[in-house]
């Protein structure tokens, strides 16, 4: 038979009460009757039923989080630090990833709200945030991880990407090369868009520059190759010499179908920054420059973020956070 609450209340000779606030609010019992009561527990072999618990409350001990794509180490990155701020409050994660579809997004945020989750962390997919701003109608506050909105309804943890995007091509024009190539993702994704924005407005600023943008299905490692295929076969003026990528996988794949395929020299021939700065940036065969973003900060500020807002719901609290991009600088442009 299962050990109830009053098993525990009556094994530790206290209350129920005195029980239920070691369990949930233990700042508000002794030191001494919070061991009391642990002990019982671990004696009787006590397991609450969080189930019932979340019933009661309305509200689970979990905060949805869906990135775009679990595979990217960013990603990654940023649910170990959205993980690591959860647990100072006793709350855990639920990670999901969209692959960049609406629908899977959508499923999991619908899934999110049945569970009753604390709040939802979320990279959208595109720029219609009907569905989220439906889901913070219900009661289940959003904050928006690696994107920023112009929308007062959402808070929001993200870096400047078109800061990001000026800093990368800036460091390819100071380099001395003229003829660009931007291959980004999805022109849907504001990251995406931002990035090449800041690209646009570097190119604009030096006399004879060019950029030619290449856009793929998806930020991954596999169209990084087939960009990189691509942009080897240019000849005469519409070759280029200089390699922008919306991101590291991205950056990866052209170095693959660039250099390792295809006998390009990076940076010789062609020079190649990606953007993230994720832990496989450095470690390939010629490492890659990149634009860093503070993943784990993004992460862990986000659930702050949240967890404000539980505390604060009048909004008497930070809602906005914006990092600065930073130039890293490896042999894949300097070399």
């Amino acid at each position: 038979m299962a050990v109830s609450v009053r098993d525990v209340a009556v094994a530790a000779s206290v209350s129920v009460g005195t029980v239920s606030n070691v369990l949930n609010n233990p700042a508000k019992v002794s030191p001494e009757m919070v061991v009391r009561v642990q002990q019982a527990i671990a004696e009787l072999g006590f397991v609450r039923n969080d189930a019932a618990r979340q019933l009661r409350a309305g509200r689970s001990r979990s905060i949805g989080l869906v990135v775009l794509d679990i595979s990217n180490p960013f990603f990654a990155e940023v649910a170990r630090g959205a993980e690591a701020r959860a647990a100072e409050s006793g709350m855990t994660v639920l990670l999901s990833t969209s692959d960049e579809k609406l629908e899977r997004e959508g499923a999991h945020l619908e899934l999110f709200r049945e569970q009753r989750v604390n709040g939802v962390l979320v990279t959208p997919v595109g720029d219609d945030l009907a569905r989220l701003r439906s889901l913070q109608a219900s009661g289940v506050p959003v904050v928006l991880v690696d994107r920023e909105t112009d929308d007062d309804a959402f808070a929001s943890v993200a870096v400047d990407d078109v800061e990001g995007g000026y800093l990368a091509v800036s460091h390819l024009l100071s380099a001395g090369r003229r003829r660009i190539a931007f291959v980004g993702g999805p022109a849907s994704l504001r990251q995406v868009a931002d990035r090449l924005e800041g690209a646009r407005r570097a190119v604009a600023e030096v006399d004879g520059a060019t950029l030619v943008e290449v856009e793929m299905p998806a930020l991954s490692v596999l169209n990084g190759r087939a960009a990189g295929e691509e942009l080897r076969g240019r000849a005469g003026a519409d070759a280029v010499d200089a390699v922008f990528a919306a991101n590291d996988l991205l950056a990866v794949g052209l170095l693959q179908g660039l250099a390792v395929l295809g006998g390009v020299r990076v940076p010789a021939d062609m020079a190649l920054i990606g953007y993230d700065d994720i832990d496989f940036a450095s470690a390939t065969v010629v490492p890659l420059s990149s634009v860093r973003q503070p993943a784990y900060e993004i992460g862990f500020r986000a659930v702050d973020l949240l967890l404000r807002g539980l505390d604060a719901p009048d909004g008497a609290h930070e809602r906005r956070v914006r990092f600065r991009p930073e130039l890293v600088v490896r042999e894949s442009t300097t070399g």
